[in-house]
């Protein structure tokens, strides 16, 4: 196994095991039993700040999503999550999770909070990963989204933090008849790598022997229908409300997904229109196969080079690392890469996919032009040229062609 420069020896597809320290991650074994009630069965996931678990609930005879928060965290990720679902007649409320008990454990590296929410299917990063969702899955896609954000905003929040990897898919009501014995010869046994440090030293008691990794329960994209248009919007710790001043600085969202203003004004406060742009590059990547920006850039200055459109003549002239991209008349410079107009980056990431594809259909002229329309709105370089949430449900687009695939998605669940 080869080993990396930290502490450990390197296992793919796990979270940071340097995390394992006071302060971090709790180790969890499978079969632990957390809170006299929750039995550990498999990994659901991971993030920078905590752990999820599948387990049994004992109480309950149902299986629940643990997440575990790294020690002496203070997040008011419940608290969010429990003012959202206050409002239950909304139809942007049910993607919402619902915390259903919260506790605390206490472990070699701190004490830990955890909430336990209805565990999902898999994300849709996972299930888009190399596939295309048929047109109508993903035109109910981002409207079920659009709609949640929507709704989110009309509570006061922000999400803070939107990409695929924090939206899910739910699990059928039939899971939970299975027995822990059934899960296992259904989807396997839960899979583990043993856990060595590089000095070949004993390894401490504030990690696990074994790491686990995360156990996938979900199918293709290319296999989904209306019927599978379920979604959760996962992950609010980094939620925040606008008035509380959530900095630029303090912007945790991937390179790729994050709004140019917490990059170029980053004393200044976010607001809801940082969720508008990261709403824009979610639903392009759930039409295609390949992101409007791509994740392979690793600084925010390659990133911001490659956005779409003339940028604000502010930004343009504190960007103290333009001239690592662009000669004084704003040309790229050679051997940059230069993206794509909007038009020739859908044509290359979505169309023609879709066109390779034996089993989806691509998009027409008239949607495609629907689509430019709101991607370039909501993909506005300043915030307040972005449309909110409400605008975007209202677009032609989503009027013509999303909402009645929603609504479809609606009647067949």
């Amino acid at each position: 196994m080869p080993c990396s420069k930290h502490d450990y020896c390197w296992i793919d597809g796990v979270e940071r095991l340097e995390n394992y320290k006071p302060g971090g991650y709790h180790p969890v074994m499978i079969g632990d039993i957390l809170h006299r009630r929750y039995h550990i069965v498999d990994k659901l996931g991971y993030g920078g700040y905590s752990t999820i678990w599948l387990a049994r609930d004992t109480y309950l005879e149902q299986y629940v999503a643990v997440k575990i928060g790294t020690a002496n965290l203070a997040s008011r990720e419940t608290q969010i999550l429990r003012a959202l679902a206050s409002t239950s007649e909304h139809p942007g409320r049910q993607p919402i999770p619902l915390p259903l008990d919260e506790f605390e454990v206490c472990g070699p590296n701190g004490i830990h909070q955890c909430y336990t929410t209805a565990p999902a299917r898999c994300n849709l990063q996972e299930v888009s990963f190399s596939r295309l969702f048929p047109l109508e899955v993903a035109r109910a896609l981002a409207g079920s989204l659009t709609q949640d954000i929507a709704y989110t905003h009309s509570q006061g929040y922000a999400h803070g933090d939107l990409h695929l990897r924090n939206i899910l898919v739910r699990l059928p009501q039939s899971f939970d008849r299975l027995s822990i014995e059934q899960l296992y010869e259904e989807y396997g046994e839960p899979e583990t790598v043993d856990i060595t440090k590089r000095n070949g030293k004993p390894l401490p008691i504030n990690i696990a022997p074994k790491a686990v990794l995360p156990l996938y329960l979900g199918k293709d994209a290319e296999e989904f229908s209306l019927s599978d248009v379920r979604v959760i919007l996962s992950d609010f710790g980094e939620a925040f409300a606008p008035e509380d001043s959530r900095l630029g600085k303090d912007c945790c969202t991937p390179l790729a997904m994050r709004a140019p203003e917490a990059r170029f004004e980053p004393q200044a406060a976010l607001s809801y229109s940082a969720d508008i742009w990261t709403l824009a590059v979610a639903i392009w990547e759930i039409l295609g196969m390949k992101a409007i920006f791509s994740s392979e850039f690793t600084t925010a200055d390659e990133m911001v080079s490659n956005h779409i459109g003339p940028m604000p003549l502010n930004w343009w002239d504190a960007w103290e690392e333009r001239s690592k991209f662009f000669d004084d008349a704003g040309r790229p410079k050679t051997g940059r890469h230069v993206w794509l107009p909007i038009n020739e980056a859908f044509e290359e990431g979505v169309q023609k996919y879709r066109r390779k594809s034996k089993r989806v259909e691509e998009f027409s002229r008239e949607e495609t032009v629907a689509i430019l329309d709101l991607m370039r709105r909501m993909l506005a370089f300043r915030p307040e040229h972005r449309p909110t949430a409400k605008e975007v449900l209202e677009s032609n687009w989503m009027v013509k062609w999303v909402l009645p695939d929603f609504e479809r998605s609606l009647l067949e669940k």
